[in-house]
């Protein structure tokens, strides 16, 4: 038991070290941000679906706490190895350097003397931190390469003192790890300093009648401090604007490279675009709508000069992710931009700083590159964006979706006599024609519609319900510009984005 915790604070101080290492190095990723980011890329689309359907956009929280905690159940599990074979106790932390070596090695951001220098630090630290805890218990015995530990004879208040110290300690180096890696991210990438210049095409303000009058339905235009994040990164991507660089690749006339200044200074569009997360269950909160400010991706590609065999767009982060979509859909008048500014501001961090892809009416999986770094012109069949062999379909367009955001679901109450019922509609780069609300099994009511922005942003909708005591089953479908309705049956995200109407279970009671 008290081996075990050893080994458990052990390997807790070996992962403190590693994020204090990383902060003082700056610019370099934690061997934890490396490892998570390994896990992600080699887990299977079941697990990625179950995770985000789980934690939702508190995934990557959860997967760093996972790893803490799996490195403390192995540390627990060489703790015990210890008391009779500590060469066993090294190999099995030496496996766990390289591995990380392995992940850091891997990860685009790191360097070759980091991927070595920080798994040695960071399995030194453990080893010393667990021969010290061991050899003050004074109920260990012998553990072989050490001197006998009963030549000590600490008591056990000694040991717990020891315990203490290594736990505040990992505590210590692995929050002050995190906040210089933080602070050093916000010294680099500079972005306070960034000043967006005034757009060409200003989109006209939202009109008032774009807001349905309904008390607590989500704004028609999301803060950026609550829009979603879905993405591979553990870490946000640190990027020196003073350093950083578009790439126009591949099937093109002529390759160039713009710097963040240069790309500052062409001709800029303001958009409001609707994005969604494919991974976004029918009902969900995967969906956002901001007004982007960016250069037509049409004019990067038309200064290249694209050629006529170039069927597909990859895009590529700094981060090694990457995406593919046709090549027509940057020439087809839908938005298609590099956005460098979201909601009247630079880039956040969190949304792709120093620039992304936006492209209304595709996922974002296959569009939506955030802190890009090159744009490739390729074929087809010769390139599969980072999801693709993971068994996401190649072809992403948006889905008809609907959702409930008013009444609130049960156990939440509802008042019987007249309530609202409202929620949001999209169907971006199509537009949304008809909403209709159904409780029950009775007739579908067609909804209000507030007055789209746009074909490509969600709309919100209204309608009144006369509510009656008991539990009720509201419904909502949505109709697009062209016609089509939304699909009834209800069908998980994989592998092109979920289906169905959304369904909520509402109680309505007096008391």
């Amino acid at each position: 038991m008290v081996a075990g915790l050893a080994g458990f604070l052990a390997a807790l101080l070996a992962v403190g070290v590693s994020e204090f290492y990383a902060g003082i190095v700056g610019g370099v990723p934690s061997l934890l941000q490396s490892m998570g980011n390994r896990v992600i890329d080699l887990s299977p689309r079941a697990l990625e679906e179950f995770a985000i359907g789980l934690f939702d956009t508190g995934d990557k929280l959860a997967l760093i706490v996972t790893l803490v905690v799996v490195a403390g159940i192995f540390g627990a599990i060489f703790g015990v190895l210890a008391l009779r074979w500590w060469s066993l106790s090294i190999f099995g932390f030496a496996v766990f350097g390289v591995l990380a070596a392995l992940a850091s090695a891997a990860n685009a951001q790191s360097t070759p003397g980091h991927a070595v220098v920080a798994p040695l630090i960071s399995v030194g630290a453990g080893l010393v931190a667990l021969r010290l805890l061991i050899r003050l218990s004074a109920e260990l015995g012998d553990i072989g390469a050490l001197a006998p530990v009963t030549l000590f004879q600490p008591s056990r208040r000694i040991f717990l003192g020891g315990a203490t110290v290594v736990a505040m300690f990992a505590a210590a180096t692995g929050i002050g790890g995190r906040t210089l890696i933080e602070r050093a991210q916000m010294l680099v990438v500079n972005r306070n300093d960034v000043l967006l210049p005034p757009a060409r095409n200003v989109v006209a303000p939202v009109p008032t009648t774009a807001t349905a009058e309904v008390a607590n339905i989500p704004p028609v235009v999301t803060p950026n401090n609550v829009f979603y994040r879905i993405d591979t990164a553990l870490s946000i991507p640190k990027v020196d604007v003073a350093t950083w660089d578009l790439r126009i690749t591949g099937m093109v006339d002529r390759e160039y490279v713009l710097t963040y200044e240069e790309l500052l200074a062409l001709a800029t569009d303001e958009e409001y675009v609707t994005i969604s997360c494919v991974s976004n269950e029918v009902g969900g909160h995967l969906v956002g709508n901001a007004k982007w400010q960016g250069v037509p991706l049409a004019n990067v590609l038309t200064r290249a000069g694209v050629k006529d065999e170039a069927a597909q767009i990859v895009g590529r982060s700094v981060d090694g992710f990457t995406v593919g979509f046709p090549r027509e859909v940057a020439f087809d008048g839908r938005p298609a931009l590099v956005a460098v500014g979201m909601n009247g501001e630079p880039l956040p961090f969190k949304h792709g700083f120093p620039a992304r892809l936006v492209v209304s009416g595709l996922y974002g999986y296959v569009s939506a590159t955030k802190w890009l770094r090159e744009i490739q012109l390729t074929t087809w069949e010769s390139f599969d964006g980072y999801w693709i062999p993971r068994g996401w379909s190649k072809m992403g367009p948006v889905k008809t979706q609907s959702r409930i955001d008013i009444p609130k679901p049960f156990p939440e109450r509802v008042r019987p006599g007249l309530n609202p019922v409202a929620g949001v509609a999209w169907a971006q780069n199509r537009g949304i024609s008809k909403v209709e609300m159904q409780v029950d099994n009775y007739d579908w009511k067609e909804a209000r519609l507030a007055t789209p922005i746009s074909k490509h942003t969600w709309v919100q909708w209204v309608s009144e319900w006369d509510a009656t005591p008991g539990m009720h089953v509201i419904s909502v479908r949505a109709t697009d510009s062209d016609g089509v309705l939304q699909p009834m049956e209800l069908r998980g995200p994989a592998p092109d984005g979920a289906e169905g109407w959304h369904r909520r279970n509402v109680r309505v009671t007096d008391g």
